[in-house]
């Protein structure tokens, strides 16, 4: 029953905006109770219209009945700014016309349906055919070719912050809400249109974020530690930091709190559905976890990730991350091993490595800058010894 109320509404809006600018003459749609679902003159929304109103609020008004599937109504078309008369038999003409291409237009999805359809089948590893999947995104504009991460936004807080109590106004001012959001983030990233993001429903949109190095260079650093990663991590810290600008633009542009989570780049087309895994649970962590109004990802929750995360081949991953800054540094791997081994204390390590104290504080004090992770902090300290026992347990399943 909402979904047809949803769909009269979207049919009336519709009628009122073609109506309206083909006859150069306020029009409004009341439904079966006499109130106004849609008007081309948006303070009349909400009111109860009797006929004495209509007479007075529109001079020589026609009246003319709509019907669509359960919904019953009537459109009301006023006097032209042109000053012009309308013939009634036309205006009930080219009303009944404008119902029969909207409604036509409607039994079919359209491109942003079919779109937002095939992202969330891709985001869900529903996936039978590549080749068929590669072939139905082009027929919709979206490029799978070049490598592709997932950003996911939340922007429940502005999609949901409506003031009504209408149901049905109020989803269609969601759709409108949504589409402000996309189009922000058309705009930040100067794409040429809309295809590679998605409404994924409850406040939530995806985007299909490019993750090339030339796609990203606006926001690379030489420095980054993920250089010479594997291609899951490769580039995550560019992607991070063009999340970070791109949480700034929204903010700005919707004056409400927006929660980004962000994934990692896997191959593939089945690599998407794995990438909407590290975003969505890099958001709902970071966001339970480290406070709103903020980007997450995987690499950043700390413990959160060790524990909250289920897949084990990502927490495998995460730990492989973590460490690879120290692939070519044994010493600095067997010194950090010993240290917690030792119980982090200082003394009982230098010992066992048969070094000076002050030895042992340089290797600390290398490890913090190559990781950016402090051995001697607890939290920190938490990490780096989980992510060697996973290290070490992949490399004996491995053997």
């Amino acid at each position: 029953m909402l979904d047809t109320s949803i769909r009269f509404t979207q049919l009336a809006n519709m009628v009122t905006n073609k109506v309206a600018e083909l006859l150069y003459a306020p029009v409004l749609v009341t439904n079966n109770q006499g109130v106004v679902i849609t008007s081309s003159q948006p303070e009349q929304i909400g009111l109860a219209l009797s006929w004495e109103t209509a007479e007075r609020t529109l001079a020589n008004c026609l009246r003319i009945p709509l019907h669509h599937e359960t919904g019953v109504g009537e459109v009301i078309v006023g006097k032209p700014t042109n000053q012009e008369p309308i013939s009634p038999r036309l205006a009930q003409a080219l009303v009944e016309l404008v119902i029969n291409q909207s409604t036509t237009e409607k039994q079919a999805p359209n491109q942003h349906e079919l779109k937002n359809q095939l992202i969330d089948n891709l985001l869900h590893g529903r996936i039978s055919d590549e080749a068929v999947i590669l072939n139905r995104a082009k027929s919709l504009g979206i490029d799978l070719t070049p490598p592709r991460a997932v950003i996911l936004i939340d922007a429940t807080d502005y999609v949901s912050r409506i003031d009504t109590s209408d149901r049905f106004v109020s989803a269609i001012e969601e759709e409108r809400r949504i589409q402000i959001v996309i189009n922000s983030i058309v705009s930040f990233f100067h794409l040429p249109n809309d295809t590679i993001c998605a409404n994924l429903g409850q406040g939530q949109v995806c985007v299909l974020k490019a993750s090339d190095t030339k796609n990203l260079d606006l926001w690379a650093d030489c420095n980054d530690i993920s250089k010479g990663l594997g291609s899951s991590w490769a580039n995550l810290t560019a992607l991070k930091r063009a999340a970070d600008a791109l949480l700034l633009r929204l903010c700005s542009d919707l004056g409400t709190a927006i929660n980004i989570g962000i994934g990692r780049y896997h191959p593939g087309i089945q690599g998407l559905a794995r990438s909407y895994e590290d975003a969505r649970a890099a958001l709902s962590l970071g966001s339970r976890f480290l406070g709103q109004n903020r980007v997450h990802c995987l690499g950043e929750l700390g413990i959160a990730a060790f524990i909250g995360v289920a897949d084990e081949s990502t927490k495998v991953d995460l730990a492989k991350f973590l460490l690879s800054p120290l692939d070519h540094e044994p010493e600095l791997l067997t010194t950090l091993d010993m240290f917690f081994s030792e119980s982090c204390c200082p003394s009982a390590t230098a010992k066992r490595l048969s070094i000076h104290r002050n030895t042992l504080s340089y290797r600390l004090d290398k490890i913090v800058s190559l990781t950016g992770l402090e051995p001697r902090r607890f939290d920190d300290a938490v990490q780096m010894r989980l992510a060697l026992l996973l290290r070490s347990l992949q490399s004996t399943l491995s053997n």
